[in-house]
């Protein structure tokens, strides 16, 4: 019955993706209410907030069996942009045995053993599966009550949660003891409207959110760290590549070169971590900026962004809002850590964001010390969530699933390394790769990069 399924949505508490989880949320009822059947639990994850790490789900496993353990079938969790279809979602879940242990979704691999899931399964990484969360995705009851059991007698051990998905994955696969992901067709990243959606209880309903017109180019302050010994490979990149893209752009270094120009923030570069370095960069964005411009970007000499593509995407926010966005990581989530933007997929900030961090006192405990991390642990002091898009990739377009990619217009990917980066950029992030007609995707010319 449609009242022993929990839904669960992904939710942030941003307020454009508050809205949107709401929408979902409402959606979902309104089909239980048309069917006249018993409503079901739909919950928003970011208002279980009696943990910083609800969005990593596995601390959430022992208050979800011991609330509906007795009187629910499933867990079924989706994403704010996830359509559902609450009929077919009954029939297809009415075909597993809901007295046994169940991990259902759409299934992703690893082509190639990739820094991301720390080179898992190396020989062969096609053999594990593991969840593509736009799809939805579900736990029988019987299945969260046993990891609630374990987590009980075992809590969490990793010290970083990198991919989410996979992470779940292996923790339930229990080095062969649990059970696998299986495979389940009606679990789709279709779009909505699509032809092939028929048989679909799940679709996906958004690549590139916009929400009215892209913000100005002058609303956007790019900031590119970099250091002498990258002045040569790296700098050539971004003039060839996303540079042009920008308005304001500033180059920073620990020499001041006229050529490209970079500017001596008069931080030495550090081999690791660059927490002076950046802290100096949020500084001169409040002190030497218009203060008519909103939005600050800071991305690593190796960053391919796109900046007409982010664009688009800040129009979605409300820059009085203190906003930190790009795509989320954690530190010590099982124990009270925090969450942080990793920063090679870039990070943006709100100036409100940037104001009210620097007029805490959180500082870099070292100058070397990692920036993204401080950042996340500042922020998360203050009390202000950062915002996660799957939009900004830490790695190469090789390092993700081609399924997963397929349902996205990436903002951002990072690093050179064993690439051709200016073709990854034409092939994945210029303007005129994408362009989409009246909401719709337009498929890609893309290579296998």
């Amino acid at each position: 019955e449609l009242k022993e399924i929990v839904f669960v949505i992904q939710s942030q508490s941003n307020s454009f993706h508050l809205k949107r989880a709401e929408d979902l949320k409402r959606d979902i009822l309104k089909q239980a209410v048309d069917l006249g059947k018993e409503l079901p639990t739909v919950l928003l994850i970011h208002q279980i907030d009696r943990h910083e790490g609800a969005w990593t789900i596995l601390p959430l496993m022992r208050d979800f069996s011991l609330t509906y353990g007795r009187n629910s079938s499933w867990i079924f969790f989706c994403e704010e942009d996830t359509r559902v279809q609450v009929v077919k979602l009954l029939e297809t879940l009415r075909r597993f045995d809901k007295s046994k242990e169940w991990f259902l979704g759409k299934a992703l691999y690893d082509e190639e053993s990739t820094i991301i899931h720390h080179y898992a399964f190396a020989e062969n990484p096609t053999v594990f599966k593991f969840p593509d969360f736009a799809a939805g995705w579900a736990l029988s009851i019987p299945l969260v009550n046993k990891l609630a059991k374990k987590l009980k007698s075992e809590p969490l051990k990793s010290d970083f949660t990198i991919d989410l998905k996979h992470e779940i994955a292996l923790y339930i696969w229990q080095k062969g003891e649990g059970p696998h992901l299986t495979p389940v067709p009606e679990f789709c990243t279709d779009d909505v409207n699509s032809y092939q959606a028929d048989h679909c209880a799940t679709t996906f309903s958004n690549f590139l959110p916009l929400c009215g017109e892209p913000v100005n180019k002058e609303d956007v302050f790019v900031a590119v760290k970099t250091c002498r010994k990258f002045h040569g490979d790296r700098i050539p990149v971004v003039k060839q590549t996303w540079e042009r893209e920008a308005a304001l752009i500033e180059y920073y270094s620990d020499y001041a070169d006229i050529s490209i120009p970079t500017i001596d923030l008069g931080v030495p570069n550090t081999d690791r971590g660059h927490c002076g370095k950046t802290f100096a960069i949020l500084e001169r964005f409040l002190n030497h900026t218009s203060p008519r411009t909103p939005w600050l970007v800071v991305v690593d000499d190796d960053t391919l962004i796109s900046i007409f593509r982010l664009r688009k995407l800040l129009s979605c926010y409300d820059p009085n809002e203190p906003v930190f966005l790009g795509e989320r990581y954690g530190y010590g989530l099982g124990t009270g850590g925090y969450s942080y933007i990793t920063g090679g997929g870039g990070m943006v900030f709100s100036r409100t964001a940037v104001q009210k961090l620097l007029a805490s006192k959180c500082r870099c405990y070292s100058t070397d010390a990692p920036d993204d991390m401080v950042l996340g642990m500042c922020f998360s002091g203050l009390g202000i969530p950062i915002t996660h898009s799957p939009l900004f990739h830490q790695a190469r377009p090789m390092d993700y699933p081609k399924d997963y990619l397929s349902h996205q217009i990436p903002v951002s990917f990072h690093k050179h390394w064993n690439i051709d980066p200016v073709k990854v950029y034409f092939t994945w992030l210029a303007p005129n790769t994408e362009e989409s007609h009246n909401g719709k995707k337009v498929g890609y010319n893309r290579e296998d990069l």
